[in-house]
């Protein structure tokens, strides 16, 4: 335990233990995303991480609009306002950062597995113990966040001495992935009826494939929407404002403000979009690249 966790759970242990019931689902999101936390200490942390912003907010927040308002009380009322609902909403944020964790694994997770499955489907054609075959295929770094899942799978069966079933039972309830949870239990409900596990993780690859090109023929359609609004929109509007604030301020002599709105229009708004367009296109990339 780190001497932040120690010192938070000294000032809120008790307020951790009576709230941390009214969090119910946030234990299981922190076992997903692997964070080393029980629920009252991630509270804990929480509670003292805002009391440390409230407290370095209110007086800054106190002296700017005491001296914009010429009033401290009424500078401190807005500020005391102002901080206590940037507290909230960090607090709320904090509380759903191990839920956006895991929505990003579950995102990375999802776009391997189609082309993992069919490794897998690859190496138990070998008629391999199963157990082996998750060695095997943990080896492959390549799949980045799916690996790290096998590899927990492979921790518990050699580190622990688990047994198969249940390290899939495991590997069920932690992961963030709802298909690599299906695809989990559809192994071990093959594993325990001792049916061909080469043919079901065949079948399942060819679905999740299936499903990927479903995904990639449906972000075709985004891409073109995204490219014609951004040449027509964005493109076209500026090169079209660039003309008319041009012939504007040559018909009425307004040159400085004019080109101080040029200037920012061409050197921060476009590429503040841009970067937006840009972001918003990767998230929405099947790959996620």
């Amino acid at each position: 335990m780190s001497g932040y966790t120690k010192i938070a759970m000294k000032l809120f242990a008790p307020l951790a233990d009576m709230t941390s019931p009214y969090f119910s689902t946030l234990a299981l999101e922190l076992k997903k995303s692997r964070m080393k936390f029980s629920i009252q200490e991630y509270l804990g942390r929480g509670m003292l991480l805002c009391l440390l912003i409230f407290v370095l907010e209110l007086p800054a927040f106190s002296l700017i609009f005491g001296l914009l308002f010429q009033n401290f009380l009424f500078g401190f009322i807005s500020s005391f306002t102002i901080s206590s609902f940037l507290t909230i909403f960090f607090f709320i944020f904090y509380i759903n950062y191990p839920r956006i964790i895991n929505r990003d694994k579950s995102r990375k997770i999802d776009d391997f597995l189609p082309f993992a499955s069919l490794h897998l489907s690859t190496i138990a054609s070998s008629k391999l113990p199963l157990y082996k075959i998750f060695e095997i295929f943990s080896k492959f770094t390549a799949y980045g966040e799916l690996t790290e899942e096998v590899k927990k799978i492979q921790s518990d069966v050699n580190l622990f001495g688990i047994d198969m079933n249940t390290a899939l039972e495991r590997s069920v309830e932690r992961t963030p992935s709802k298909n690599f949870k299906e695809l989990m239990w559809g192994i071990l409900s093959t594993n325990r009826a001792g049916g061909d596990l080469s043919v079901f993780l065949k079948e399942k690859s060819k679905s999740f494939i299936s499903e990927y090109r479903r995904k990639l023929y449906e972000f075709s359609h985004q891409l073109t929407i995204f490219i014609e609004i951004y040449l027509t929109a964005i493109i076209l509007g500026a090169v079209f404002f660039i003309i008319l604030t041009s012939i504007m301020s040559a018909l009425g002599g307004a040159m400085a403000g004019t080109l101080l709105l040029q200037f920012i229009l061409i050197f921060v708004f476009l590429p503040l979009v841009s970067a937006i367009f840009i972001v918003l296109i990767k998230s929405s990339t099947p790959g996620g690249e």
